[in-house]
């Protein structure tokens, strides 16, 4: 089984935190699209012949699409790859494009999920991201996507935002827990290099959040989410039982994946590989036929460096036979000659045959999966 993710670069505008590759050069859009499919058609032996069962359009902002450069996409993927039955389809979404007309049209295409990237339900700290919805917005769309039959809702909140407060953050967790989405993905801010965020802290604009308003905010999202039913199933995700992200699980077990579009990566189990972030460049290479992309072969040990960084990141964790056979003696001695201080510490346990964190070691996770990694 593998996935296909698409990146769609199109954004209105930029949010002030966002570093991922997007433009506003919307009148391109159709030799975009052109280039997409044709690079999906070029790339069909990356992942062999293995069935699809993930696709995942990310960006940017994919709702910025309209139906008939989304059935384009699905048209090339449905015609060149053999797509599971089953498959998880999953659109990123912005609440003020998901209008009733836009969403009935939705329903019309394979998606059988949506994530909606809210980040927070303060329309004060949306409008200073330089968000284009209100909260009311927000709550809308989740609902209409609702009553248009889709089952499989993700939600995206931020937190350690300017001007947050713990108050705050209860308030947005306790009208997200109310709406009951099946996923939550909820992310610390990150300054960014580069970003407009980034240069507001440097003038001393904004203030980031401390170190221990930071915890508390995250102790207080694991301990509310936990209470109301969802698994803690990665760092940074939550879910109620059964709706875990198909697609994103597959960046954390890996499993091969396909990333067509500017700045796209793939994996598959041998190499990774990102294209160019660049529009033009991306739309030209296809077209001319020139490279456009960068390959990096994985020797033995950048393998295992993958493996800590993703497995660690799980509520199941390193599964100690996976490891030993995988990676032979010396690399499995050496990460359990490594995870000793953490056992020792609480900050790790073994469990069911698997290296895990505790909830302890969550807060340190960073500086734990680097310990374990070859250097």
């Amino acid at each position: 089984m593998a996935g296909i993710y698409i990146h769609i670069p199109f954004c209105k505008k930029r949010c002030i935190y966002c570093d991922f590759f997007s433009t506003t050069q919307s009148e391109k859009k159709a030799a975009y699209i052109e280039a997409l499919c044709r690079e999906l058609i070029l790339r069909k032996d990356y992942i062999g012949n293995e069935r699809v069962e993930t696709v995942y359009l990310g960006g940017g902002t994919p709702s910025q699409l309209a139906d008939k450069e989304l059935a384009a996409i699905f048209n090339t993927i449905y015609k060149v790859y053999r797509v599971d039955g089953e498959a998880e389809i999953t659109l990123e979404a912005n609440p003020d494009d998901l209008r009733p007309d836009y969403i009935r049209m939705l329903r019309t295409l394979p998606f059988n999920r949506i994530s909606i990237g809210m980040q927070t339900f303060q329309d004060k700290i949306l409008k200073m991201l330089n968000r284009r919805h209100t909260a009311e917005q927000a709550i809308n769309a989740f609902y209409e996507c609702r009553e248009n039959g889709f089952q499989n809702i993700s939600i995206d909140l931020m937190y350690g935002l300017p001007g947050e407060t713990e108050a705050i953050w209860t308030e947005d967790l306790q009208q997200a827990i109310s709406m009951k989405p099946e996923h939550i993905s909820a992310y610390h801010l990150i300054y960014e290099e580069g970003t407009v965020m980034w240069k507001l802290r440097e003038a001393h604009r904004i203030e980031e959040a401390d170190e221990d308003l930071s915890v508390n905010l995250f102790t207080r999202l694991i301990h509310t989410l936990k209470q109301n039913g969802y698994e803690h199933y990665e760092i940074s995700n939550f879910c109620l039982p059964g709706y875990h992200s198909r697609h994103n699980s597959s960046y954390w077990t890996g499993k091969k994946y396909l990333g067509c579009g500017p700045s796209a990566h793939s994996y598959n189990g041998e190499s990774r590989q990102w294209n160019i972030a660049s529009l033009d460049g991306y739309i030209k290479g296809i077209k001319e036929g020139t490279e456009i992309s960068e390959k990096e072969e994985l020797d033995l040990y950048t393998r295992y460096n993958d493996f800590v960084l993703t497995s660690i990141r799980t509520s199941r964790g390193m599964p100690l036979n996976r490891l030993k056979a995988r990676f032979g003696e010396e690399l499995y001695n050496y990460c359990r000659q490594m995870a000793q201080p953490h056992l020792a510490q609480g900050t790790m346990e073994i469990s069911e045959e698997s290296l895990k964190l505790t909830e302890k070691g969550i807060f340190v996770s960073d500086g734990i999966m680097s310990d374990l990694m070859w250097v």
